[in-house]
């Protein structure tokens, strides 16, 4: 499908740049059906079926922004780390070296054997990956500091380029949820911002179920379309996990009837991979690597209902997005949503929509009078 088919006009001034005063302070489009409300992420537990099974990703965000020098030369250097290497690891209490594919750029062109330094931090350029990106090896150079503690001490928690401005303290855990365990992401499952834990409680009191996948979140979810077709499109691979006690969950939510709700287009991404082939609505447990590219045509085979956040014109996730409820219906919403002063992209507001039932995009939609204007505290 046309890359263009997934546009729309975004004022600058409406990209977030920073998080909502509080977690559930965020507003909240919903379409359920075939009616818009303005609501705000405090009032979810409303909208959701009692006894749905919602499902949250628990990566966690590491610091994968190293600005450096190079050695020798002392030119500036940036490293933005993507993924981990499978053989780049070490069970050692102080690992020596890491091997990552990783985005860099400095004054000068980046050859194999640059080194980097920064800080306690030593990045060694080995040469390109298939996929473009560099392969690095990352070491400390404190025998004292494992990789992941010089990563804490001395990296930058990796914002979006589209956050103007700098990193501050607060997005230490602003740009992390409150169930992130699994490090290995390098951008925040956005959706999942929103969530705090007493209006997890308040889910769980109405017989919701919660349970959590693992994706790490890499360039497969956010890097930019340039081709024209999205076929043409080539994702990143980014790891994966539902363990069997999600697949357990979802086996019983189907048992009492009840819909699946996914946290997030990464949670979207990770159960339509693992779909069972021979059970529609069932997952098989895995941890594996996902290309899976979304597109209007898919058929969805677990995901009900989605909380997402307002993503970029003419990117896979607004695609997903548009597949999941309409492209029609998704795009008449993003135009209400500019219109009523939303707040977009990853520390905007959300949505939560139900899953298109019909193969045609021929929705009316209406909406109740907006709540842009009421107090936050209402």
């Amino acid at each position: 499908m046309r890359v263009e088919r997934f546009n729309y006009e975004l004022p600058p001034e409406l990209i977030a740049q920073e998080p909502a005063s509080e977690r559930e302070l965020a507003r909240m489009l919903v379409l359920m059906d075939d009616e818009i409300q303005h609501r705000w992420i405090k009032d979810l537990a409303e909208h959701i079926p009692s006894e749905s099974l919602i499902v949250v990703n628990d990566t966690k965000v590491i610091r994968a922004r190293i600005l450096g020098a190079k050695e020798g030369s002392g030119g500036k250097a940036e490293v933005f780390l993507v993924r981990r290497e499978p053989d780049g690891g070490s069970d050692t209490a102080i690992p020596a070296r890491e091997r990552w594919r990783a985005m860099a750029r400095a004054s000068k062109a980046l050859r194999p054997g640059t080194r980097i330094i920064s800080g306690p931090l030593l990045v060694e350029v080995e040469g390109h990956a298939p996929d473009g990106l560099f392969l690095v090896r990352l070491s400390s150079r404190d025998d004292a500091l494992s990789i992941d503690e010089a990563l804490l001490a001395h990296a930058k928690v990796p914002l979006p380029p589209y956050i103007k401005r700098d990193v501050l303290p607060e997005d230490e855990h602003r740009y992390q949820t409150v169930f992130a365990r699994t490090p290995g992401a390098v951008a925040a499952p956005t959706a999942g911002l929103h969530l705090t834990q007493p209006l997890m409680h308040r889910l769980e009191s109405l017989g919701c179920e919660i349970a959590s996948c693992t994706l790490h979140v890499g360039l497969g979810t956010f890097q930019p379309v340039t081709a024209e077709d999205l076929d043409n499109h080539v994702m990143h691979a980014e790891y994966f996990e539902v363990p069997r006690s999600l697949a357990t969950a979802v086996s019983r939510a189907r048992e009492r009837g009840a819909p699946v709700v996914a946290v997030g287009t990464t949670v979207v991404r990770a159960l339509e991979s693992a779909a069972d082939p021979d059970r529609e609505g069932y997952v098989r447990p895995c941890a594996e690597e996902t290309r899976i590219l979304i597109q209007p045509g898919h058929r969805f085979r677990v995901v009900d209902h989605l909380l997402t956040n307002f993503h970029l014109p003419k990117s896979t996730l607004l695609a997903l997005v548009s597949a999941f409820a309409g492209t029609e219906r998704v795009l008449r919403a993003y135009r209400l949503a500019v219109k009523e002063r939303y707040r977009f992209f990853s520390y905007g507001d959300a949505m939560l929509l139900s899953r298109r039932t019909t193969d045609l995009d021929t929705t009316k939609l209406e909406a109740t009078p907006s709540a842009s204007h009421e107090s936050e505290a209402s």
